[in-house]
């Protein structure tokens, strides 16, 4: 029997990391790599890519970078194709490709709420449509929400709330839709507020508020959320699936 540590292990598996070219997710591709996963690298900019690819590499795994848009169903079926010619298989999907506004919502432009959900919703259903048809029993997928699809956001952003909400009950969904013969786990994380691009934008006094939330006073930091991030993609949660694991510091508890 494996020891406890060894659960934690990705070694000869194969995981699909969006949103792949920075921060968070650049993160997100590093830790799967460091766990024994090869790594299929998906984003839109093809030269932040290749740098994370090249972590990838520094780790002793393999990687491969596919400039993909997931807000475009064709493409994510491309990325799957290339992920099948290059690896064999897929084994880990983590859905991490997003954007964000923070606009009244009288003021909202219809263009820039639908492309929100077309990437942050739309998209991750995409990519895991494309991946389950290709998954074999014991393969993970994690959704990247946030707690936003779970408490009152403090700006207005109701596009990115509604479409990490949506997360939530299409992780749900899809849970219980491919538990049985598929063997496809489907989790969720709602991470709190991490330095990413996106908070950068945050105003200091709003992050100051934020931070005040926070039972634990203060951000997180990236390898707290990679952490659960490689929990979810290995066999150490074998028994777990349609949960939505919050990464916030003690947020939405409070």
């Amino acid at each position: 029997m494996a020891g406890v540590l060894d659960l934690f292990r990705l070694d000869g598996r194969v995981a699909v990391v969006t949103g792949a070219s920075s921060g968070l997710g650049a993160g997100f591709a590093v830790a799967l790599a460091q766990a024994g996963a090869d790594v299929v690298l998906a984003a839109r900019r093809a030269d932040r890519l290749a740098e994370v690819s090249a972590e990838v590499v520094g780790v002793g795994r393999r990687a491969l970078a596919v400039v993909t848009d997931v807000s475009e169903p064709a493409q994510c079926t491309a990325l799957v194709d290339a992920a099948m010619s290059h690896f064999g298989k897929v084994d880990v999907l983590i859905n991490n490709a997003g954007v964000g506004t923070a606009v009244p919502a009288i003021r909202e432009d219809p263009d820039d709420f639908r492309r929100v959900i077309d990437v942050n919703l739309n998209g991750a259903y995409w990519m895991a449509q494309a991946c389950g048809r290709v998954m074999q029993p014991g393969s993970s997928i994690v959704n990247v929400s946030s707690v936003l699809g779970l408490i009152n956001p403090i700006a207005p952003q109701a596009a990115y709330a509604a479409s990490k909400a949506g997360l939530i009950g299409l992780t749900r969904d899809l849970s219980q839709q491919w538990a049985g013969r598929r063997g496809i786990r489907v989790n969720a994380v709602a991470p709190g507020y991490f330095t990413t691009e996106m908070t950068a934008q945050i105003p200091e006094d709003m992050l100051t508020r934020i931070v005040r939330s926070c039972p634990l006073a203060r951000v997180g930091e990236q390898h707290e959320l990679s952490a659960a991030i490689v929990f979810l993609a290995s066999p150490a949660s074998s028994y777990i699936t349609g949960s939505t694991l919050a990464v916030d510091g003690g947020i939405t508890g409070h």
